[in-house]
């Protein structure tokens, strides 16, 4: 028994690993093929600062309004707040909001190209297939 389980998390961690690549792929390919100026954060995160803002950042426990607006990278939008935003603990969303969002300062617009693994991964949700790379408008409105 504890052999197939070790074999299965092998191979978990391997399609992990590949998915990360091939990620990382698509993210990339859509940085150039956009022109965009963006960061990498070692996590499979990029972000893209298009106005720094000059409030207060973040930190991963806190409160936020963002607006945003959420799309494939073929651009078709999958979500999409009103423009006067919505509120929400860091704590709360997927992994690349509570990581991307304290990159920006109360005020801030930019863009977080987030790898699968750090949205909604294998398993996709509402819409969202599996494995998905997501792309999110950003614009960090309130620190509380």
């Amino acid at each position: 028994m504890f052999i197939s389980i070790f074999v299965f998390s092998a191979c978990k961690k391997k399609d992990q690993k590949d998915q990360a690549q091939i990620d990382e792929g698509i993210i990339t390919k859509y940085i150039t093929d956009n022109n965009l100026t963006a960061t990498a954060t070692g996590s499979g995160l990029y972000y893209v600062m298009e106005t720094i803002g000059t409030g207060i950042k973040p930190n991963p426990a806190s409160q936020v309004k963002v607006a945003y607006k959420g799309y494939f990278t073929d651009g078709s939008v999958f979500d999409q707040s009103a423009a006067t935003g919505i509120t929400f603990g860091l704590q709360s969303v997927i992994k690349g909001w509570t990581e991307g969002i304290p990159y920006f300062k109360k005020g801030g617009k930019g863009k977080l190209l987030i790898p699968s693994a750090l949205g909604y991964g294998p398993n996709g949700t509402n819409g969202i297939p599996a494995n998905s790379v997501l792309i999110f408008d950003i614009h960090l409105i309130d620190v509380y």
